[in-house]
């Protein structure tokens, strides 16, 4: 069971992963060499299942962001899964989920055309509805 330093020392990771034990360790008012056997403990009891970055997509000359609702043209998904693990430079996130299609797709191109050749090899596996976005609201 996690108390509140495990939770406050989640909170601060999930801020900033990189940050040094010392510092961490007085945010959450231990040692440094305590927040750093704390973090230990949640990794190896899989709280923590690892760290990551997060990429400015438009710095990668991304700009053009979308959500593409996925609707299966008939029950064996592994054609479109296939074809979805060959555009991991588009995709940044493909979930399973229920209601309106079968799959989401979140998505970042460089340009229309990029998109519009996307979608024309997509329509082999599926169809689809498709939500550009404006702005992201904070």
């Amino acid at each position: 069971m996690l108390d509140h330093t495990d939770m406050r020392i989640l909170e601060e990771l999930s801020k900033n992963s990189r940050i040094k034990m010392k510092e961490l360790g007085e945010k959450v008012h231990l040692t440094g060499q305590a927040a750093a056997s704390r973090v230990a403990k949640l990794e190896d009891n899989g709280v923590i299942e690892g760290y990551s970055i997060t990429v400015n997509q438009a710095k990668l000359d991304c700009f053009l962001h979308a959500f593409i609702y996925i609707y299966s043209h008939d029950i064996h998904h592994q054609p479109f899964l296939s074809f979805v693990k060959t555009q991991d430079q588009f995709i940044l996130n493909n979930y399973k989920i229920s209601g309106d299609g079968c799959y989401l797709l979140e998505c970042r191109f460089p340009s229309n055309e990029y998109l519009n050749e996307f979608l024309e090899n997509l329509n082999k596996f599926a169809n689809y509805k498709i939500s550009t976005v404006i702005s992201k609201m904070d």
